[in-house]
């Protein structure tokens, strides 16, 4: 008996870490991506620019590996081990929880092997150094644009529910009002993630500057 409350205790601490590195620093290292990114929106001058300031940050690499690489590897894997454990119901009990459930499993799984694919072609083949003509090029193969856009909103779906899931496994969204709440933020996450992100890879294949006017009102 001892031994199967461990178990549970134990799988009950990973499961609650696995929630937590999904919106922090997973979820936050993706907010901070697409702003970075939305410079592309600006000017090709503007995203070089700001890219070149993340390129020569001071012990890069190991900010990297353990603020950003190392919480999503154990996301990742733990992810997929739930995954692979986990049973969809949806059809035989249609409730919400259930949905969500099925929908961040797949849409996890999409976003599994896009960040492993994004992170071989724009930070291992460039060597940490790309630029906007390069992620331009890129862009310009169609099933790259449209595996790109798919990874997307796969990863914009992932963390609004995630958001809802952290709530509801932390306590902060205890009661079936308060978990419909988390669930409503969840969805302006999502949404808020997915138009920034579509917006920003949509440009980068047309070579649009929308907000190019921003730059002319700096000078």
């Amino acid at each position: 008996m001892s031994g199967q409350v461990a178990q549970s205790d134990h799988s009950f601490l990973l499961r609650k870490l696995h929630s937590l590195t999904g919106l922090i620093p997973v979820g936050a290292y993706m907010a901070d991506h697409l702003f970075e990114n939305s410079y592309s929106l600006v000017s090709k001058a503007k995203y070089n620019e700001a890219s070149s300031a993340l390129q020569t940050i001071p012990w890069r690499l190991p900010l990297e590996i353990g603020i950003i690489w190392l919480p999503i590897l154990y996301h990742a894997v733990y992810g997929l081990y739930v995954w692979y454990r986990g049973k969809n119901n949806v059809s035989q009990y249609p409730w919400v929880g259930n949905w969500m459930f099925t929908l961040q499993r797949w849409t996890g799984l999409v976003a599994f092997f896009f960040i492993g694919w994004h992170l071989y072609t724009e930070r291992f083949l460039t060597q940490g150094k790309s630029t906007y003509d390069i992620v331009f090029q890129d862009m310009q193969g169609t099933w790259f644009f449209a595996f790109f856009l798919l990874g997307v909103v796969a990863c914009s779906i992932h963390l609004g529910v995630g958001v809802w899931n952290f709530t509801c496994k932390w306590g902060l969204a205890a009661t079936t009002r308060s978990q419909r709440a988390a669930g409503y933020l969840g969805v302006c996450v999502a949404i808020l993630m997915l138009v920034m992100s579509v917006t920003i890879v949509v440009c980068f294949r047309f070579g649009w500057h929308p907000l190019d006017t921003y730059l002319q009102a700096q000078k």
